[in-house]
């Protein structure tokens, strides 16, 4: 109990917190950008490739 006291009471666990949720933020978005970006690339090849 006293790590978590201290890592939401002082300067150095406040800015540790808050660090770990933008890295998560960011890799959350970067996961859903490329993934959207990578369902496009696929349907557009998939719309530009000649079918037999």
């Amino acid at each position: 109990m006293k790590l978590f006291m201290d890592l939401f009471s002082s300067d150095v666990g406040l800015f540790s917190v808050a660090t770990i949720g933008i890295v998560l933020g960011m890799g959350a978005f970067f996961v859903r950008y490329f993934i959207t970006h990578m369902h496009a690339d696929e349907a557009r090849a998939a719309a530009q490739s000649p079918r037999h």
